[in-house]
């Protein structure tokens, strides 16, 4: 059996089971190493160095768990949600109100989500910050969380389809580049035209899934973020009115000077390292309490630090036993000159290796060599199969359990311990993202 599909099926088998999907990985790499004639010792020192290449990823998500938990030091958190809850407070007691109200929200979430990639690209940086402190609001209009998670992941990912800025510079250069040097000269500016009718399918798979799938009001303990009971409302706004305008200016400018440092050096390292800078010089906290904070922050982001480099391991096996190339080549054989067919395996296989690796972006060379070449002797126009590549690639984004795209939302929803990232997250954006994002993927490459 292919070992790819076999550590795959190993890999969803053991997270649907509720296996610790960092376990789950490095089971599923020993396995795929092995049925791909790796032997143990030569999966586990590959598996051991594709570590690295998620390294520095890992180490940005501690240091922005740090600044998001001491930014809560600042009061500004509390302070937005208050505003929130005022907003919305007395408009959600009728059934028809509280249904629009829930959904502007929830829109406004994945709105907020789609700038993170393109107008003010930190990507998931934004969530440790925003997300736990507006908990309470959700539990308070009794949002389903997984309606939130399917906000979040929609703005992770569609914009970087659609949009030639931030990230979506980069996905489109990627692609253009890939295809370019396998035969196929395209230019980054026709990626907005072929992706249109792709993004146009996550776009359904948003609102099918917070006016259909999880419309209906679900609740949830109301537990802080920071694990603490909240007993009353009125004691919630005592506390958030006790922080000083130079506690609130101070986290101000410790966001500031995170935006800023990053954007300017592309790092979320030195960018969470610039608002921490802040917030300590501000001395908003003592030494002994920043030290505590600073730590409870970085453990509480260390999850997603741990998943990522797993899933830098596996992808490092999965290459390694160049079972993906022969799966390539495999599909390629067997559609001969049956253009639908066709289609539609460069899609599939695209979802399998992402949904494996949990990058679109290390997707995009992996099928370029053979599906290019493919799609050129079965007359795809340029236009058509630029979006069966940028589709294939981007399909398995969501739902991946080893993905940023659904990581990052369960690390702000499940703050409180109330959200699974298999059942709440990866499985709720597989069905609602995936699905439509094969079927207009499918109908660009038909119609182009």
């Amino acid at each position: 059996m292919n070992a790819v599909l076999l550590s795959l099926a190993i890999l969803f088998i053991l997270s649907l089971c509720r296996i610790h999907i960092a376990l789950a990985m490095i089971i599923a790499a020993a396995v795929g190493g092995i049925a791909g004639g790796m032997g143990l010792t030569d999966t586990i020192n590959i598996f051991t160095e594709g570590l690295k290449d998620n390294a520095s990823i890992a180490l940005s998500y501690a240091l922005l768990g740090a600044f998001a938990a001491g930014l809560t030091e600042t009061g500004l958190p509390e302070r937005l949600v208050k505003r929130a809850v005022k907003l919305v407070s007395g408009r959600h007691l009728s059934g028809k109100t509280s249904k629009v109200t829930t959904v502007t929200v929830v829109l406004s979430v994945a709105f907020i989500a789609c700038l993170s990639q393109n107008a003010v690209p930190v990507h998931i940086a934004f969530i440790p910050v925003l997300i736990p402190p507006l908990l309470s609001l959700f539990n308070q209009l009794q949002v389903d969380r997984r309606a939130v998670a399917s906000a979040l992941t929609f703005g992770l990912i569609t914009p970087y389809m659609l949009l030639p800025l931030g990230f979506g510079a980069i996905f489109h250069e990627t692609v253009a580049s890939n295809m370019t040097k396998n035969g196929m000269a395209i230019d980054p500016s026709m990626l907005p035209t072929a992706m249109l009718l792709p993004a146009s399918g996550m776009l359904a798979g948003l609102l099918i899934a917070v006016l259909f799938s999880y419309r209906k009001p679900r609740s949830y303990k109301n537990v802080s973020w920071s694990g603490m009971k909240e007993e009353a409302v009125e004691e919630d706004k005592t506390s958030a009115g006790s922080y000083s305008t130079r506690q609130t200016v101070a986290g101000l400018i410790a966001v500031a000077a995170m935006l800023t440092v990053q954007l300017s050096t592309d790092s979320m390292i030195y960018g969470a390292g610039a608002g921490l800078i802040v917030l300590l010089l501000s001395r908003i906290m003592t030494r002994n309490q920043s030290n505590q904070v600073f730590s409870d922050g970085m453990r509480s982001m260390a999850y997603i630090g741990f998943v990522m480099m797993s899933a830098a391991g596996l992808g490092a096996v999965l290459r390694a036993t160049g079972d993906i190339e022969s799966l390539v080549h495999s599909c390629a054989e067997l559609v001969g000159s049956n253009r639908p067919l066709a289609a539609l395996l460069i899609l599939l296989i695209g979802l399998l290796v992402t949904l494996g690796i949990g990058s679109s972006f290390s997707t995009i060379p992996l099928i370029v060599t053979v599906f290019v070449p493919l799609c050129m002797e079965l007359g795809f126009s340029p236009l058509a199969t630029t979006a069966l590549i940028g589709t294939a690639a981007a399909l398995g984004d969501a739902g991946s359990p080893a993905s940023d795209s659904t990581l990052g939302p369960t690390s702000g929803l499940n703050a409180d311990g109330q959200h699974d990232h298999i059942w709440d997250t990866c499985v709720p954006t597989f069905l609602h993202y995936n699905l439509p994002l094969l079927i207009a993927g499918f109908i660009a490459a038909m119609v182009l």
